[in-house]
Formats: C-alpha cells, structure tokens, sequence
C-alpha cells in the first residue's frame, strides 16, 4: 500500500450477547484464540471461562456482551480430557514445551498401565508444578522458574472420576500410550502425567492434551476458527448460544410483568423453595432477566441482572 492509499476502515464492534463454543487450534493462547473470535464476531465485549495452554486444543467457552457476567459458572465445574503421554523423558514444565531433565530406558506393559491408572484414581494429592500461574506474594510461579527459583508448594486435593486407557494394545512401541480422565477443577493433567511416569519406574511428560469436554458441555458442539470464518456473518451468528447457556442447569423462575419490575429495580420479591438456591429469572415474555439466589424467608434476590432489562420489564408493564 503506498503512502498516499487511503486507509480501510476497520468494521466498527457492535452490541453481541451470546457464549460460542470454541474449539480452540493447537499453538495459540486463550487470549490470542479470544480476540481472533472477537475481532470474528466484531464484539464490543468479550471474555473468556477458564485458560487452556498453548499445547492443549479443544474446547474454550468464550462470552460475549452481557454473557461475560456468567463467565465465571464453569469454574468449577469437572473438566474431560484426551492426554497423550511421553515416557522415558521428564521435563522441567511436565509437558512437551520443556526443558529435557532426564531419558530413561522403558519397559513396560499395557497391563502394568492399566494397573497404575487404578491407582490414581478417586481423591489424591497434587504438586502444583512450578511453571503454572498460581501466586506465591503475589507473583506467578512461572517467573519464579524461569528465574531458576524453585518454590516450596502446598499438595492439593483433587479428584480423578475416570481415567481410561485409550491407547491400542501396540501402542507402548513407541514409549507413548493416551488415556481420557475426567476430573475436578484445578487438576493438573501434566503433573498427573508425570506421576504416572513416576510410578511406572521410567518418568514421563505430557505430550498431547485436547480438552473434551466441560461439565455438559461437549467440544462436539464447537466450532474452530478456520471454520466460522468461511460463514457469512449471518449465519456465524447463528453458531452463538444464548447468554443464559451457561447457567441452563439452574433452575428457572417466570415472572409476572410487575414483580419482574421490582427485581430488576434490585428489589427482592416473593418466590418460596430451597435457601441458598440459585434461580435463572425471566419475564413473562421469557426474556432472560439475570441470575437470583433464594434466600431463607421465600424471596428472590436478584444477583447479577443484564443491563437494559429494567428498561425492557418497565416498557412491558406500561404497555399491559
């Protein structure tokens, strides 16, 4: 372009509500898969629910508009992973984008796999590894390591639901085998990885990772960016879930036009079930108001309401 070619004008953000199921391409952070979706949707707004590495691939929730406020309900939900395993070899971060520590000789059996994952299954303690994001006095571990400081970390309790071996039987000629694990939040698959290598006798590292799923959410109902960007805007839109998705395991409470009012004026309203409850609220219109909790004397207490539905709820009662 010469210096006197006028500039293209950049398509201008708008106004997107709405959670896309991503499923994220191996080699990119979750941020740099974020902006690519934003930019994509050309979204005001936008967030996501929880990081995968660069190594790892699959799904990656992404919030749009009034959606990012919900962007914390996946949390702490269990998480369903396909991991590849390395052994013989252990590295400084447990996966595949390490520094080489150590090579040992393997010899081992798929029934001596089957065996160890056994035993890693159900609640155990977890190292956190030094290149992670946690904190020590306000400073991630991972500039610590990459300082060369090795930091004392607590043991965490997680928990293993299912641990399957998904390798077939000739696989273990290449010193590689895959399980898919389903576990609760705050496992570390690599550092699983490198304790099974531990335990089998010849350490290992993870080599592979592909997010499959979620809590519910399965990445059989996500969509890559190679993909969306062959769509016409239109019909990329239509790939976008609703900005209740997220909490669609909640239960749901309809409510007339004027006691919808009140809440969405930040009032409490009259709805009688289990304290401490969370409750998904609409209108009478089935318009999605926000998120209640139940409180100990039958009242709704509004907790997080979209922008703009007192302005709709309002327009709807003066029109009744």
């Amino acid at each position: 372009m010469s210096r006197n070619s006028p500039a293209v004008a950049r398509p201008p953000r708008r106004r997107l509500d709405g959670v896309l199921l991503l499923d994220k391409g191996l080699g990119i952070s979750s941020n740099h898969a974020l902006q690519a979706a934003r930019r994509l949707f050309r979204a005001e707004k936008a967030g996501h629910t929880g990081t995968l590495d660069p190594l790892a691939t699959g799904l990656l929730p992404l919030c749009f508009g009034e959606a990012t406020k919900f962007s914390g309900e996946l949390l702490d939900a269990d998480k369903e992973y396909l991991a590849t395993v390395q052994l013989g070899v252990t590295t400084d971060t447990a996966d595949a984008e390490g520094k080489v520590l150590e090579t040992r000789p393997v010899s081992v059996s798929r029934e001596q796999v089957v065996d160890v994952l056994k035993d890693f299954l159900g609640e155990i303690e977890q190292i956190p590894p030094m290149y992670s994001a946690l904190k020590r006095d306000g400073k991630p571990l991972y500039e610590y390591a990459r300082s060369g400081i090795d930091v004392e970390r607590k043991a965490r309790r997680v928990v293993i639901h299912s641990l399957v071996p998904t390798h077939p039987d000739d696989a273990l000629d290449t010193c590689r085998f895959s399980f898919s694990v389903r576990c609760s939040k705050g496992t570390y698959v690599r550092t699983l990885a490198a304790d099974i290598g531990e335990r089998l006798g010849c350490g290992a590292h993870l080599a592979a990772l592909r997010r499959t799923a979620i809590g519910p959410l399965a990445v059989s109902q996500a969509h890559t960016l190679a993909a969306l960007e062959l769509l016409e805007a239109d019909a990329r839109d239509e790939r976008l879930q609703p900005v209740d998705f997220l909490l669609a395991d909640l239960d749901a409470a309809r409510l007339q036009a004027n006691v919808a009012a009140r809440l969405c004026q930040g009032q409490s309203v009259d709805w009688s079930g289990t304290a401490g409850r969370r409750i998904r609220a609409y209108d009478d219109q089935g318009r999605f108001l926000g998120l209640c909790r139940q409180t100990g004397d039958d009242r709704l207490m509004p907790v997080r309401l979209l922008a703009g539905a007192q302005t709709k709820v309002s327009r709807n009662v003066s029109m009744s």
